[in-house]
């Protein structure tokens, strides 16, 4: 079993933002009360810095594929599509992510069939390790007195925040013909 994410992204129709943002929310907070529901987060258009992107994306992650049927075939799932129908246009987009192989996927070219789970664990340890030492160096006298509970969630919060936006792109780009070597 493995963890799948979801990524839902839709074109909101112009002043309805809000409502929008409203609706989903709710629906995130209804998934986050099924079996298996790992976490969700909205991304609105311009929270990354330098895309210039006009839809909304939603990132929902379940520990299972059952566990993302169960929630895509809900009623409670039906109810919030149907609230927030007046404010979108236009068709989703839904792709499916399983681990790790987003962060590699990259950015501005066709979809590729991602790298095979090993080079994906290895890259992954790449970039991991240099960066937890790293922050460890920079932080680890500042976090000592902290308790451990909140030491672990700084940490953990930079090293997905440095590994989504920095180091993953840089090491998809020096990886790319190790990782992905049909393409030209």
């Amino acid at each position: 079993m493995h963890a799948v994410t979801v990524l839902i992204s839709r074109q909101v129709k112009p002043g309805c933002e809000a409502e929008f943002e409203r609706v989903m929310d709710q629906i995130i907070a209804t998934a986050a009360t099924f079996k298996g529901y790992l976490g969700a987060h909205l991304v609105r258009p311009g929270d990354e810095q330098g895309v210039n992107d006009s839809l909304h994306h939603v990132v929902m992650a379940f520990d299972s594929d059952a566990g993302l049927e169960a929630w895509q075939n809900s009623p409670a799932r039906a109810l919030g599509l149907a609230a927030a129908a007046p404010f979108i246009e236009g068709q989703a987009l839904i792709r499916h992510v399983s681990g790790l192989a987003h962060w590699f996927q990259p950015r501005g070219e066709p979809r590729q069939a991602p790298p095979p789970r090993w080079k994906v664990a290895v890259v992954t340890w790449l970039g991991i390790f240099p960066t937890v030492f790293v922050l460890f160096l920079l932080l680890g006298d500042l976090l000592a007195p902290w308790p451990l509970w909140l030491r672990i969630l700084v940490i953990t919060l930079l090293v997905v925040g440095l590994m989504t936006w920095v180091v993953a792109p840089q090491l998809t780009r020096w990886c790319k013909p190790w990782l992905y070597p049909d393409s030209k």
